[in-house]
């Protein structure tokens, strides 16, 4: 960080800076820089905030606030936001992380209960990866995650979003959708990767996913139904994905009037009357 002490070398009453520079205003730009060197961004702006602070106080009229300072609060301002936003980044694909995930789900959870949208969850994974990564190797394993994300995240509606569950699991998270709607989403998802031209990475390379649909109607739709928290609908989406895996992979099963269902081309697949986790309806 670039010292800050041109500007506010001089001892001004009303800024609290002493003839030695060893004023409030100025332990807080130490403290800052400290903090900064060590990548601490939240402490080190929460100090040039109340050096800033100082600077205003106890004057009547807007002070002139040393351009050098601002410029630092807002430098730190920005570096904190894009920490905190990489803190919630999966460094691979950068696609959002469970840590997000988590975080998010329980605020839409909560917004659910008052609102009159739907809340679907579709958790998707690759379909015999071991056998990508054994016979393609790790590299090229990598690439393919990451490929599967830009398809998975194609075309999402607004506030809907992707994230790394764990491996190559992926969950897609739609909020304020009808059930129509979510199973068009998760099933065109899964064409898409179907679909992509894997051949063009590598020869003989073909990827497909299954995917696990679990879906919240609103509130008002069914008020005898009791609330469920993230880890139960990311259960429910587990026990979907299993049935998805059991019935021949590259699917999207969910459940309709009591009974679990495939999308799409899977449809005529046989159905199953029970997944691996509770039964919750």
């Amino acid at each position: 960080m670039t010292a800050l002490r041109p500007e506010i070398a001089d001892p001004q009453p009303d800024t609290g800076v002493d003839e030695q520079g060893t004023g409030p205003i100025t332990l807080h730009e130490s403290i800052a820089t400290l903090f900064a060197s060590r990548g601490e961004w939240r402490k080190a702006y929460l100090h040039l905030r109340s050096a800033l602070d100082l600077v205003y106080a106890d004057q009547i009229e807007e002070p002139h606030v040393p351009e050098q300072l601002r410029r630092e609060v807002d430098r730190l301002r920005r570096e904190h936001a894009e920490a905190r936003e990489q803190s919630l980044r999966d460094s691979l694909t950068d696609t959002y992380n469970r840590r997000y995930l988590d975080q998010r789900l329980m605020d839409l959870l909560t917004e659910h209960g008052a609102c009159r949208h739907g809340l679907a969850i579709a958790l998707i994974d690759l379909d015999w990866f071991k056998q990508v990564n054994d016979t393609f190797g790790h590299l090229l394993g990598d690439r393919v995650l990451q490929r599967v994300v830009e398809l998975l995240q194609d075309g999402l509606p607004e506030g809907a979003f992707c994230a790394r569950y764990g491996g190559e699991e992926f969950v897609l998270v739609l909020p304020r959708v009808d059930a129509a709607t979510a199973l068009e989403i998760a099933e065109a998802a899964r064409e898409r990767v179907e679909r992509h031209p894997w051949h063009e990475i590598a020869p003989g390379l073909r990827v497909t996913v299954s995917a696990g649909l679990a879906y919240e109607p609103p509130a008002d739709e069914a008020p005898e139904r009791p609330a469920v928290s993230a880890e139960q609908q990311l259960l429910r989406a587990d026990s979907l994905l299993y049935t998805a895996k059991q019935l021949g992979r590259n699917a999207v099963a969910y459940r309709a009037d009591g009974r679990v269902r495939l999308a799409g081309a899977a449809s005529g697949r046989r159905a199953i009357a029970q997944t691996r986790a509770l039964d919750y309806y």
